[in-house]
């Protein structure tokens, strides 16, 4: 019957088990007999159910509905044998009766085998399960304990009842308390981890964590108010003391149970971060100095930047100054000469100011003050600033615009120290070129993205491969004095304000410049 799943699936029948079933059958064949044979006046065949009792714990789901469809099928074949085809009230009663009875038996039978078959699977499972865990937890590399905090947390709930709220002033005025609560908690079971972050101590030693929790660590209290606050689950960082002596940084993370029931068995993480807290000190450290740093490179960059722009205007003031003396010196002086001069003194001195102004609010969270700019307008204001410098190298100048163009929202010195920047580079670099062929042509049309473009192409040699690489890097400079700070500068400036500052070689020779300005303002 195996065979065929009519038995349950074990590798053979016990003694107890073969004498029970052929008891059964046994039976089963004796009721036939009685029950077809004799004239006896009774429900012989409800004693089948015994028969279906008696083998319930041996066949399947299976082999029980074939025995009550046998038992059934006897019965119907002794009432047949004993009353024929005649219709006889009584004994037609009598028979469904033991059917009824034999039907409910097989299906009580069967549900307490399901449940039976159920409860065996999840009992497998709960040990697959625990077997798994404590797999885990054995060979897991974290530090894990299992400790038991259902006594602390009666002491708290104690507490709480008896009217404490907070835990922590009820702590400082009872200094005992951390040791008590420290005494309350048994140490269940430890990993492997958890015992080499103590020191590679014997488990029979950490029953109580009292020697291992620094003294001046408050992050046990605060693993006590968690409790006491009723909260699902804690994480702080702590310091422990290993059985060698040393002080160790660790990350405790602890998770408690919904059921309070199961606060016997609480599972403890530890971290070792010592080596992470010490890095991040040095960290904290490495950048502070770094900050000293920065903040000597932002002077010497702010006194380099300072340098560099404030030559052109100064330059202007001694040439000016140069010029106004000279005409004081005619007789009878040329006022209307030095009155011209005075001027120009009074507006250099004004854009040193200017320039001086905008490097501080570039350092400075100040909104800067942005102005209606008319490019065109600008261009001509600049080539008039260095008017001189022009003429004395025979440099022609000239400035076309695309119709249709309107002023953009900007910071107007700024874009006026670029212009010279980019103006005094392109007088530079046509040194060598010969005098009639040395021209600036300044371009002013529409851009992509809502701003407006300004391209200044000189007739000079163009850039070098290697000049444009660097072009734009501080401190990156081909003149003999120079800094080489100029472009850097023009082009932080420029991307501060939303702009932009590249550089190319023309396709019809000479170095080609373009800055792009928006023509609305940038919110930062």
């Amino acid at each position: 019957m195996r065979l065929f799943g009519l038995v349950n699936p074990k590798q053979r029948l016990s003694p107890y088990e073969i004498g029970v079933v052929s008891f059964a059958f046994l039976l089963a064949a004796t009721l036939f007999y009685l029950d077809t044979f004799t004239d006896i006046q009774s429900a012989l065949a409800t004693l089948y159910v015994i028969t279906l009792l008696l083998s319930a714990e041996t066949l399947t789901e299976r082999g029980t509905l074939l025995l009550a469809g046998v038992c059934i099928s006897l019965s119907a074949l002794s009432y047949v044998a004993g009353h024929g085809l005649q219709g006889d009230l009584a004994a037609a009663l009598r028979l469904t009766v033991a059917i009824a009875a034999m039907v409910i038996t097989c299906l009580l039978i069967i549900r307490n085998q399901r449940a039976r078959l159920a409860l065996i699977k999840f009992n497998t499972d709960l040990q697959s399960s625990e077997e798994r865990y404590r797999t885990i937890f054995e060979q897991s590399r974290v530090a894990l304990w299992e400790r038991d905090y259902s006594q602390v947390r009666a002491l708290l709930v104690k507490l709480r009842e008896n009217g404490v709220s907070d835990l922590q002033a009820y702590a400082r005025n009872n200094p005992d308390f951390i040791a008590d609560c420290i005494a309350c908690i048994p140490t269940v079971a430890a990993n492997a981890a958890a015992l080499e972050l103590l020191g590679h101590v014997d488990a029979r030693n950490v029953s109580s964590m009292r020697r291992y929790i620094a003294q001046d660590d408050a992050t046990f209290l605060e693993l006590m108010v968690a409790i006491f606050n009723r909260e699902s689950s804690f994480e702080g960082k702590g310091s422990i003391i290993t059985s060698d002596g040393t002080t160790r940084l660790v990350l405790l993370t602890v998770g408690f149970p919904e059921d309070v029931a199961n606060f016997d068995r609480v599972i403890v993480g530890m971290f070792d971060i010592t080596e992470r807290e010490m890095a991040q000190k040095a960290l904290f450290e490495a950048q502070a100095e770094l900050a000293l740093a920065s903040r000597a490179a932002t002077v010497g960059a702010l006194s380099a930047s300072l340098a560099h722009e404030l030559n052109q205007p100064l330059g202007a003031l001694v040439v000016n100054a140069q010029t106004l003396q000279r005409w004081l010196d005619r007789d009878p002086p040329d006022l209307a000469a030095v009155s011209r001069s005075a001027e120009r003194i009074v507006r250099d001195s004004q854009r040193a100011s200017d320039i001086i102004q905008s490097t501080r609010s570039m350092l400075s969270e100040r909104t800067p003050v942005l102005e209606s700019v008319s490019l065109a307008d600008l261009v001509s204001e600049t080539q008039m600033l260095m008017e001189s410098e022009l003429a004395k190298n025979r440099i022609a100048f000239d400035t076309s615009e695309t119709p249709g163009i309107t002023a953009v929202s900007a910071v107007r010195i700024e874009l006026q120290q670029v212009m010279i920047n980019l103006f005094t580079n392109a007088v530079q670099a046509m040194a060598a070129t010969p005098e009639q062929h040395r021209r600036i042509s300044v371009t002013i049309e529409l851009a992509e993205c809502q701003s407006v473009s300004i391209k200044v192409h000189d007739s000079g040699p163009g850039l070098s491969p290697e000049v444009l690489k660097n072009l734009f890097k501080p401190f990156c400079t081909t003149k003999a004095t120079g800094l080489g700070m100029g472009l850097a500068i023009c082009r932080s400036m420029l991307e501060a304000r939303g702009g932009t500052l590249t550089a190319d070689n023309h396709a019809e020779g000479g170095a080609l410049f373009q800055m792009t300005v928006p023509i609305e303002a940038v919110h930062e």
